[in-house]
């Protein structure tokens, strides 16, 4: 059978499906809810920012509570939040309402894409842990790219209308609670024993290696990319929301194509090696992007900058994933969560300060250096 068949993994694509969703749909909105919120730009960049703060404080609690409940256990109550306060935001029409909501729904959001990787990471191993890495990175960017052209599409009616999308959760927590079979860890000793052993392996050079490439690829992605790229579309050539998905959407699809391609590009590459070649691409397509002359060419950058994220993600996955054993794989790949979490809601930030300093352009270029930066400093640390 193949693997993409297994109902197991189909199971964990519902959720890599939920995780991206909370980011990748509204984005496209964001002109929108400045005009109509009368909120500045820099201020729209909090509705991401808000989403991912809860992640970084309660992933690791998650973690743990998933290492000695089980999986199922955190998973299952984390969608029905998500969804319930996800779809809650399009109801509401004052900002500050908008984050309040925003917040509670990143609360329900903060373990799923963590658990989705430690759930594979219990399944499979070896190449087949790659293979199952590589085509969850397809769906989750089968999500992120159709997320931006639904969200958009929805943002043409009113910008809350891509806030209803969450609603989806639901009966994916369905599929999780009764079709999904996977083991779960047995909890040996106390937990005092527990985390001596966890700490051991969060505090390996390797794995901090990892920890620090893991940031610099959220803060490009979710400040460059999924905040400024949209504004610089609208604001430089009157883009509309529908063009900012479809075009952002390209980047997605690149990335899921080759990301399927993992299985193959892992037995004979080293998964460190296509690490470093993805922030390579990550620089080159950041440094497109400012001196595009015409809407239609961003799909040059953009088609460069998936390729980048098709052979970053599932690597960097599945080499945590192997860091750990299984009765330490949840709190590993949580604490890997709150470090992207952290990256997610720097990202914002960061690339703020460098569009108020540096205006539109600025933004990329930062991206720019950092893709420079990890290539040459971030990755020698990875063993």
């Amino acid at each position: 059978m193949k693997l993409f068949k297994d109902k197991n993994l189909q199971a964990m694509f519902g959720v890599t499906l939920m995780g991206v969703l909370g980011v990748a749909s509204i984005t496209p909105a964001f002109p929108r809810i400045i005009h109509d919120l009368g909120i500045e730009p820099g201020q729209v960049g909090l509705l991401i920012t808000v989403f991912t703060l809860p992640g970084i404080f309660l992933s690791p609690f998650l973690g743990v509570l998933a290492d000695r409940w089980g999986r199922k256990r955190i998973l299952v109550p984390s969608l029905v939040l998500f969804a319930v306060a996800g779809s809650a935001c399009g109801f509401v029409r004052d900002f500050q309402m908008l984050l309040i909501f925003r917040f509670l729904q990143g609360t329900g959001g903060a373990a799923l894409a963590s658990l989705s990787g430690t759930v594979i990471g219990d399944l499979y191993s070896g190449k087949q842990r790659s293979e199952a890495m590589g085509y969850n990175a397809s769906i989750l960017s089968v999500g992120t790219a159709s997320y931006p052209a639904i969200g958009g599409a929805l943002a043409m009616f009113g910008w809350h209308y891509p806030f209803f999308l969450p609603l989806l959760a639901l009966p994916v927590a369905y599929l999780v609670m009764f079709v999904l079979h996977n083991p779960e860890p047995q909890s040996h000793g106390d937990l005092a024993h527990y985390l001596k052993g966890a700490w051991g392996i969060i505090r390996n050079r390797t794995v901090l290696g990892l920890f620090m490439v893991s940031i610099a690829t959220f803060v490009i992605l979710y400040g460059s990319l999924l905040t400024f790229f949209p504004i610089l579309l609208s604001s430089r050539f009157g883009a509309s929301t529908l063009q900012i998905g479809l075009i952002m959407s390209a980047m997605s699809v690149t990335t899921g194509l080759t990301s399927t391609q993992m299985g193959k590009l892992a037995a004979r590459y080293s998964e460190k090696n296509l690490v470093k070649a993805a922030f390579l691409l990550y620089g080159a397509a950041l440094a497109i992007v400012p001196v595009v002359p015409e809407l239609g060419l961003f799909l040059v950058p953009i088609i460069i900058y998936g390729m980048g994220q098709g052979l970053n993600i599932p690597s960097l996955m599945s080499l945590m994933a192997g860091c750990a054993p299984t009765e330490h794989r949840g709190i590993l790949m949580a604490v890997n969560g709150t470090v992207l979490r952290f990256g997610q809601t720097l990202g914002p930030l960061v690339m703020g300060v460098s569009f108020a300093v540096w205006g539109i352009n600025g933004p990329f270029y930062t991206g720019v250096a950092m893709a420079l930066i990890v290539f040459v400093v971030g990755v020698i640390a990875v063993r």
